[in-house]
């Protein structure tokens, strides 16, 4: 049940979610930028008939319609977190599941944008990189914790929270981290600015995937 879901069991559910063949088939094809175009490109490019008429347009594309509304769609940043403030000091102590009630009536959002929240969870809340609980005395989560309150919070469907840990999971890989989350932020020399620009850096990469 979520309401017993603990950060190491979700970092578990990340991790198993990344290592899917459909997950890699979402972090392989997708770039962050089109190549640039080279001279040769260029000068090869379809030139418009003189005598074109305005329906003409779609033979100097090199790439179908289709394709390019993906594109920018794609190219369009995460929203950031509205103006819904955190509960205060005293919520940052609470039980989770005391928080869930805010879950109703809330509408799904992306993984990028549940990231968000969960950076503004660790920003006000603040970071603890001690062995793995959800929180410590003061109210600090972990990453996992993070993103594990903002679903309670209703940030977030359980399933967009997983593909936030799968995003974050590439982008550790992409830095050369093997291990899962929770190694990575309970490293003894692992700092809150490391974690927020963890976070910083997979919200970019996956609201550039178009999640």
């Amino acid at each position: 049940m979520t309401a017993t879901l603990t950060p190491d069991q979700l970092d578990l559910k990340a991790a198993r979610l990344y290592d899917t063949a459909a997950w890699q088939q979402i972090v392989t094809n997708w770039q962050y930028t089109a190549p640039e175009p080279t001279p040769r490109a260029a000068a090869e490019a379809p030139q418009a008939p003189a005598d074109a008429g305005p329906g003409e347009w779609r033979s100097l594309l090199s790439v179908p319609v289709d394709q390019l509304i993906t594109d920018a769609v794609r190219s369009i940043p995460a929203l950031p977190p509205t103006e819904r403030a955190l509960p205060g000091r005293i919520g940052a102590i609470l039980p989770d599941r005391l928080h869930t009630w805010r879950r109703i009536g809330q509408v799904d959002i992306r993984p990028s944008t549940h990231l968000a929240y969960a950076r503004q969870i660790l920003t006000e809340w603040g970071w603890m990189n001690e062995p793995y609980r959800l929180r410590n005395g003061r109210g600090a989560r972990c990453i996992c914790g993070g993103l594990l309150t903002a679903h309670r919070l209703g940030y977030g469907s359980t399933d967009t929270m997983n593909q936030a840990g799968a995003w974050m999971l590439t982008e550790l890989r992409s830095q050369g981290w093997a291990g899962l989350i929770g190694a990575w932020n309970r490293a003894p020399d692992r700092t809150a600015t490391d974690a927020l620009g963890l976070i910083d850096a997979t919200i970019r990469r996956s609201s550039h995937a178009g999640h």
